[in-house]
């Protein structure tokens, strides 16, 4: 097994990430099996607890999960399922290494951050390596070579490569090479600087990922190759780039996956075929209408807080060669007034997850106006829950409908605690998590979408559809239209008479890739373009 270790230096945001996932789908398109794992610095165990303002979305993967938003690009790029043996956090380490230590597995030693911690980050590498059973496992080390965080994670591969042997490992260093325009040229320093600091780590970079804005010219890239001591090849150009899908074909382009098969000596690999992604990048360049889609959330100050959202619609915009124009809008500045101000307009309105109170209100407005205007509508996890308090209210005439989050002693609780969910229990890794399966009724806008009657999707919540109050909801009309294969969970709602009204309790947006869109997204993009054309 071959090892890849994807470092940054500089500053944070060069896209060590969109990196690593492009090498990835390159060698897997060169018929190698591939598994990524990130190991990110903070403390935190995972970033489940944390505010969407902090880090953005929280990824789920299909056992469970949840974890850093670059496995989405992982996922979405490689299009491989990924697991929990895919993010390392420090948090996570130090909570496994003290609690070995309170069990007395260390025999009364002196626990240390060498080797003991250092030993904690390579068992799990090797144990999450065993878990692909993959050809070349991709490890991005997050942070920014120089930060006290990283130092233990960078002293754990620099001891892998001793484990394994140096011709099986290989270490990329994707750095910043600025073009100063009051200059006139590009600087290579912060490269020369960055360099020689991991090298101070005992850790010396193969490849050079030479980040920039304008096109560097040969003589930097000769100037960063001799004082960072690789060959010139090994300096490989990463443009910023309209699409960040053009990324993996660029890095082909220059080089990447052959100078990294020629230096792990994987010679007998294939050569890369990239037809289909190629495909889809030729329908995102083809795309000359707009449709525009309302993102009704309370985080959308920070757009990565919805970034699989964001990136599903895209994908199901290149399927139907439409650009996706997303209105951002702040749940919180709707209100039953100024609803149809906002919301004219727009072609389609979805509404993701969320949790709390905040700005509740305004997205029961939004849905609420969808379904009477017969706007195409989505929604996800809270998305659906918003749903169903809403036809509770102003379709079944139950003014004080609710979800037991938004209102704990309430009467009329349509959205209750999940049977092994209470007030009390701790907020970290305890919500529904992971792949459930999902049956579909027949019939209906749900099956018409998927094609099929039984489906598994990922879930991310602690909140359900009350099963009191089902009856008299679909006497009314809102259809369950998805349910737990035993029919007692509720997974999905519609409104059949509406051209598309869906609500799912699920993550269908985890499940998108770019050249293989999700048919619940493509659905209702469909209808969105529909409404938009008729207008």
């Amino acid at each position: 097994m071959k090892y890849i270790f994807v470092t940054g230096g500089v500053v944070s945001g060069l896209g060590k990430g969109i990196t690593a996932a492009s090498l990835g789908l390159l060698l897997k398109a060169r018929g190698l099996k591939i598994g990524v794992i990130k190991l990110d610095p903070y403390i935190n165990v995972d970033p489940g607890t944390m505010s969407p303002y902090q880090h953005g979305e929280v990824y789920v993967t299909e056992d469970g999960a949840e974890t850093d938003l670059d496995l989405g690009h992982y996922e979405r790029f490689i299009n491989v399922d990924l697991n929990k043996y895919s993010n390392l956090t420090s948090g996570k380490v130090y909570f496994n290494v003290i609690n070995k230590e309170r069990e007395g597995k260390y025999l009364g030693q002196t626990i240390q951050v060498i080797p003991h911690v250092t030993n904690e980050i390579k068992e799990f590498i090797f144990n999450g390596a065993r878990s692909f059973d993959a050809d070349v496992m991709i490890i991005e080390i997050g942070g920014t070579t120089g930060d006290i965080e990283s130092q233990p994670f960078l002293e754990a591969v620099r001891q892998i490569q001793l484990d394994v042997g140096r011709n099986n490992c290989l270490f990329i260093h994707v750095t910043l090479v600025p073009f100063l325009s009051f200059a006139g040229e590009h600087k290579s320093k912060p490269t020369q600087h960055s360099v020689k600091e991991l090298q101070s780590l005992g850790i010396s970079p193969d490849i050079i990922i030479a980040r920039s804005d304008e096109k560097i010219p040969n003589e930097i890239k000769e100037k960063i190759a001799l004082f960072c001591n690789v060959k010139k090849e090994c300096v490989i150009e990463n443009l910023t780039l309209p699409c960040l899908y053009e990324a993996p074909i660029m890095l082909k382009n220059n080089g990447l996956d052959t100078v990294v098969c020629n230096l792990l000596e994987l010679h007998h690999t294939q050569k890369p075929d990239t037809s289909s992604w190629e495909n889809m990048l030729r329908n995102v360049k083809a795309s000359e209408k707009t449709v525009k889609i309302a993102l009704i959330g309370k985080y959308v100050k920070l757009h990565d807080a919805y970034l699989s959202v964001a990136e599903a619609l895209k994908h199901a915009g290149y399927s139907q060669k439409n650009n996706i124009e997303i209105e951002w809008i702040d749940s919180e500045s709707i209100t039953d007034q100024n609803v149809f101000d906002v919301l004219k307009g727009c072609d389609g309105i979805i509404i993701p997850g969320g949790f709390g109170h905040r700005g509740i209100e305004g997205k029961i407005a939004a849905c609420k106006y969808a379904r009477e205007n017969n706007i195409p509508y989505l929604g996800l996890c809270l998305g659906m829950q918003i749903a169903v308090i809403e036809f509770a209210r102003n379709v079944c005439g139950i003014a004080d409908a609710n979800s037991k989050e938004f209102d704990k002693d309430g009467k009329n609780l349509v959205i209750d605690f999940l049977p092994d969910q209470h007030s009390e229990i701790k907020k970290g890794g305890t919500l529904r998590l992971g792949k459930y399966p999902c049956k579909i009724k027949l019939d209906t806008a749900m099956y018409l979408a998927y094609d099929k009657d039984m489906i598994s999707e990922r879930h991310r919540h602690r909140y359900e559809f009350n099963n009191d109050f089902r009856e008299q909801l679909e006497k009314s009309g809102l259809t369950v239209c998805g349910t737990s294969p035993d029919m007692n969970i509720v997974e999905a709602v519609e409104i059949t008479a509406n051209a598309f009204f869906i609500g799912v309790q699920f993550h269908p947006e985890f499940k998108s890739r770019p050249n293989s869109p999700h048919p619940l997204f493509v659905g209702f993009v469909k209808s969105a373009i529909k409404n938009r054309d008729k207008t």
